[in-house]
């Protein structure tokens, strides 16, 4: 499955309304903002249809699951919006995130903790919030928001240290970097070991760099952390093969640029368990045979020219570096 969609939930009382654009959508907030609510109606229009006294309007199917039979249900569902609320205890299990893997669904899940076993996108995490757009007919309009903004997390600052996720290409690249910037570079060989390691150098100018495409899982604790800590910044891009696609060094064409702006109108979720992994694909293919031949586990030395490096860095202006 892939593409983006929108769909929209109302009854006589309440509407939501909201995009889908990957296989994984977190909604998250406290109690009584209307994320069980919305749950509920979807699995009620799926009983009753129009007897429930529910519109649903949407180009996919969409389904409420849950209980001891979600293994089951999910196994004969394809190319179908999937809603599961935070009650549901298999939820965070890995048994529950091969099942994510290995389908062709879209996933709108409830939880107010974080999902380690699943790489979902920072960009993907949203609240509901009430807009009051229908206040005068007296219906709650209800619409997702982002809960993460960029202007929450990142800021201007000269790093001491460099925080990487892992040791592949991409730490070679920042490394480099790092060393013409007089800072250090460290990896914290894994996103999970992110927070700790900002802990032990948290008395330093930090800058933390992760791909933002499946970091949505560490976001809470680390997020917090930034905002204790005024010498703290994050930069979130989708991936380190995303900078080098986006920043102009390879030669694409017009479908390929288009690509870039609109990816999840060519990513197929069943393939790609996070968009992190399709661009990783698409640059090595696209590089296959050329001075530029991109390998993930160890940088090609030709993107360390300076005329290269000078190209990705301007790529990502904010950081100082």
């Amino acid at each position: 499955m892939k593409g983006s969609y929108k769909v929209e939930v109302a009854n006589a009382n309440l509407k939501y309304e909201f995009v889908i654009r990957r296989n994984i959508t977190i909604i998250k907030g406290d109690s009584a903002t209307g994320k069980t609510t919305l749950v509920e109606m979807i699995r009620d229009y799926y009983e009753d249809g129009e007897k429930s006294g529910i519109e649903l309007i949407c180009e996919r199917p969409c389904r409420a699951v849950g209980g001891r039979d979600w293994h089951l249900i999910l196994s004969v569902l394809h190319e179908t919006i999937v809603f599961i609320d935070e009650n549901n205890e298999f939820l965070p299990t890995v048994e529950f995130a091969r099942a994510v893997r290995d389908s062709d669904n879209y996933y709108v899940l409830v939880t107010r903790e974080g999902l380690p076993n699943l790489p979902y996108s920072v960009e993907e995490i949203y609240g509901i919030r009430n807009s009051g757009k229908y206040g005068s007919l007296k219906k709650i309009y209800h619409e997702f928001y982002h809960i993460y903004g960029k202007n929450s997390y990142s800021r201007p600052l000269k790093p001491e240290v460099l925080l990487l996720e892992d040791s592949n290409a991409g730490f070679e690249f920042f490394q480099n970097l790092a060393q013409l910037g007089e800072c250090t570079a460290v990896s914290a060989g894994g996103k999970s070991n992110i927070f700790l390691k900002s802990m032990e150098n948290s008395k330093k100018r930090l800058l933390i760099i992760a791909d933002g495409a499946a970091f949505g899982a560490e976001m809470d604790r680390v997020m917090q952390f930034i905002l204790e800590h005024d010498n703290i910044t994050l930069y979130l891009p989708e991936s380190f093969e995303w900078l080098i696609l986006t920043s102009g060094v390879i030669v694409l064409t017009l479908e390929e640029r288009k690509m870039l702006s609109v990816p999840e109108e060519y990513i197929e979720s069943k393939k790609y368990f996070s968009w992190e992994r399709f661009f990783t694909e698409f640059l090595v293919a696209t590089t296959n045979g050329t001075y530029l031949q991109y390998a993930k586990n160890r940088l090609n030395p030709n993107y360390l020219h300076k005329a290269i490096c000078d190209k990705i860095r301007l790529a990502m202006p904010e950081l100082g570096l």
